[in-house]
């Protein structure tokens, strides 16, 4: 059931900004402090480690192209590895975007889509049903513009900061962005999704053992196809089943 939770759009938009002044905000923020440092450590320029930030804003793609360029792969290699760490975005986009309000379906989403990232994704996707359709772009850019414009700012404090303090404790920063992303995703109801999340995490350590390249894409896809293949055999058909 849809609620009138906003008068106007204007108050979309603000109410977006707040709630990303927070947790949403801060986690991305320290994940680019952990990037930045990772760029001082390898001896790029903070310049283009920022805008590396700014035009990107895929923190996973980032750290993938960083490592590469480190290593001397090829830039035809780099380009097809930051794409497969991108195919996340098609799924994000095609159950994000269609909850939009059919006039704001238009070529702009062109723009918005730029910023769009796990943590708004996510945030967006535990709220929309809670407002009218013709609110959720405002909030969605509200919610997502701060995310974007605070990440080239996280990623040259980092740069600069990286000397200060352990690498490890830098480094690690990476890691709280996607594991903000697990935790609010917890919180959607259907059971499928809290299903794909416990077996990511099962069998993320064994595919690891066997090739740590792969492991990723692969946890990715045999957890969320396990656990698809669960609830539409089992899961759903029960009621089906007992009222039978």
């Amino acid at each position: 059931m849809t609620l009138n939770r906003f008068a106007n759009r204007r108050e979309a938009f603000w109410r977006g900004i707040r709630d990303a002044l927070g947790a949403p905000v801060l986690v991305l923020f320290a994940g680019m402090i952990g990037f930045g440092a990772m760029g001082h450590t390898h001896g790029f320029d903070a310049w283009t480690m920022g805008l590396t930030s700014l035009l990107m804003f895929a923190l996973p793609g980032q750290v993938v192209m960083l490592e590469m360029f480190i290593s001397g792969s090829s830039l035809l290699a780099i380009g097809f590895a930051v794409t497969l760490t991108s195919t996340r975005f098609v799924t994000m986009v095609v159950t994000l975007f269609p909850q939009l309000h059919r006039r704001d379906r238009n070529p702009l989403l062109y723009v918005w889509v730029h910023m769009l990232a796990m943590t708004a994704w996510a945030v967006s996707m535990r709220e929309f049903p809670a407002m009218a359709p013709k609110y959720r772009l405002n909030y969605f850019i509200g919610l997502a513009l701060p995310c974007w414009l605070i990440s080239p700012i996280g990623t040259v404090l980092g740069y600069f900061v990286a000397g200060w303090v352990p690498v490890a404790v830098t480094l690690g920063l990476v890691f709280i962005n996607p594991l903000f992303f697990l935790l609010t995703f917890t919180d959607v109801k259907p059971w499928v999704n809290r299903m794909a999340i416990g077996l990511g995490c099962v069998l993320g350590p064994v595919f690891y053992v066997f090739d740590a390249d792969s492991s990723l894409l692969l946890t990715g896809l045999v957890a969320g196809t396990l656990a698809y293949f669960i609830d539409r055999q089992w899961l759903r058909l029960q009621p089906t089943e007992v009222q039978g």
